[in-house]
């Protein structure tokens, strides 16, 4: 049995349950992706055996249970505890260190911004939860980001498995090039961000 299949048959046994805990495990495992657990849900609602709505709602449910769980972690725990894990149980999450160093970096570098593009940017949406906790972000602050992004990306996808599914050359072809269109936007508007900041800091130094 390959992953789709797996997914398929976990959503068949759960329902919208099943969903919800594959997207949770989707932001805290990253090997089981939400490109294939969105479309496969979309897919199964397009059959009638769901409704698109409840597909898109438990998908989001699922992601923000993670994204506060893991938030809470970095908001719990001290830079070296953290670190301390990832070094020894990081390998069977497929997460390491370098991994959550760069989403630290990230997070310093763009700020609280970075939490709503980083839901629909793979390896990111798992880790960038963590520097958030780390960092005091407001929760609310975090979690309204998180929102945004997650019913983005979670409606996005199920929709491309509702109407598309059922051919699966077409839809490879979507997903292929928008990841290329959701990088350009993303590195757009953190370019913009960093040029806006950097206009800020002219105008109180007054050069």
């Amino acid at each position: 049995m390959n992953l789709t299949e797996w997914i398929l048959s976990i959503m068949e046994q759960l329902g919208y349950l099943g969903i919800a805990l594959l997207m949770f495990l989707d932001n805290v495992f990253p090997p089981i992706p939400s490109e294939i657990i969105m479309p496969s849900a979309g897919f199964t609602a397009s059959q009638g055996q769901l409704l698109l709505s409840g597909v898109i709602a438990a998908g989001c449910i699922g992601s923000l249970t993670a994204a506060a769980l893991l938030y809470w972690v970095g908001y719990q725990f001290n830079h070296e505890a953290i670190f301390r894990f990832v070094d020894r149980y990081g390998k069977f999450l497929f997460i390491k260190s370098d991994d959550v160093k760069k989403s630290l970096l990230w997070f310093e570098k763009y700020g609280h911004r970075i939490v709503f593009f980083g839901r629909m940017i793979p390896a990111v949406r798992s880790l960038i939860s963590i520097p958030a906790g780390m960092s005091r972000m407001p929760f609310w602050k975090f979690m309204f980001y998180s929102a945004l992004g997650t019913m983005i990306w979670t409606t996005f996808l199920a929709a491309v498995g509702f109407y598309f599914g059922e051919n699966q050359a077409l839809m490879h072809e979507i997903f292929s090039r928008v990841g290329y269109v959701i990088i350009g936007i993303v590195s757009t508007l953190l370019i913009w961000l960093i040029y806006r900041r950097q206009l800020r800091k002219r105008a109180k130094t007054g050069k």
